[in-house]
C-alpha cells in the first residue's frame, strides 16, 4: 500500500481513496483508457476553455492532465479495489474550472469560497456497486482536511430510469443526497445545484432553494 502515501488517503469500506499524484499517473491512466474516458476529455471539460478542449481533444487534453498533476496540483481522487484503480472523482477549489466559472446555468449562488464535485468516471465493471457515493464521501472528507467549508455538486436529473455514465458524469442526485448534501438551486430542467456543508453554521446564510 505503500504508493498511497503521498497525503491524505482515506478508506471506506472496502475501498481506498486516495489523491491522484504523479507516484499515481499510470493508475489514473489505465483507468481512463485509449480514449480518455469521454471521448479523450481526460477530465479537462470544466478546466479548459471550449475551444482549448476541443483543440486539445484526446492526446493534447491528457497532456494537459499531466501537466496538472506534475505541477503538484490535485485535480481529483482515485478509488482502489485492492491494488486496481477503479473510480475518478475531479474535486477543487471551484476557480479552478474555469468553464464553470464561466457558465451561465451553474453560475455562483454567492460569495461562499466553495470545492465543486464535477465529475465521475466508474470502471464498467464496477458499476451498481456504489463507487460513486464511496467516492463522494472521499471527496468531502478530502476537502474537510484541505479547510473546505462548503463543497457543491451539480449532478444530473434523470429524464429516464436509467442515464449512459456520458450523460450522468456529473452524478445524480440521489448519490449525493445519501452522503448529505441537500438541494440549493433548480438550475434548469436537467441541473441541480446541490451543497455539502462542512462547516453548518454557513447553512442559515445560503440561498434558499429554487425549485
Amino acid at each position: 500500500m505503500s504508493k498511497y502515501s503521498a497525503r491524505r488517503i482515506f478508506k471506506i469500506d472496502d475501498f481506498i481513496i486516495s489523491p491522484l499524484t504523479p507516484a499515481l499517473w499510470s493508475d489514473f491512466v489505465e483507468l481512463f483508457g485509449n480514449k480518455g474516458a469521454y471521448g479523450g476529455c481526460w477530465c479537462m471539460w470544466w478546466r479548459l476553455s471550449r475551444r482549448e478542449f476541443e483543440k486539445g481533444q484526446g492526446a493534447g487534453n491528457r497532456r494537459a492532465m499531466k501537466r496538472l498533476v506534475y505541477s503538484g496540483n490535485i485535480p481529483g481522487l482515485l478509488a482502489y479495489k485492492g491494488k486496481t484503480a477503479i473510480g475518478w472523482c475531479s474535486i477543487a477549489p471551484r476557480e479552478q474550472y474555469c468553464t464553470l466559472e464561466r457558465s451561465r446555468v451553474l453560475k455562483r449562488l454567492d460569495s461562499e469560497v466553495v470545492w465543486s464535485i464535477v465529475c465521475f468516471y466508474i470502471h464498467k465493471g464496477y458499476h451498481g456497486q456504489s463507487v460513486g457515493e464511496k467516492l463522494t464521501r472521499g471527496a468531502v472528507e478530502y476537502a474537510r482536511s484541505c479547510g473546505a467549508k462548503i463543497v457543491e455538486a451539480y449532478p444530473t436529473i434523470p429524464r429516464s430510469k436509467k442515464l449512459p455514465p456520458v450523460s450522468s458524469f456529473m452524478g445524480l442526485p440521489q448519490i449525493f443526497r445519501k452522503v448529505g448534501f441537500t438541494e440549493s438551486k433548480r438550475a434548469s430542467a436537467s441541473k441541480v445545484v446541490m451543497r455539502y456543508y462542512v462547516d453548518r453554521s454557513l447553512r442559515t446564510k445560503s440561498t434558499s432553494p429554487n425549485k
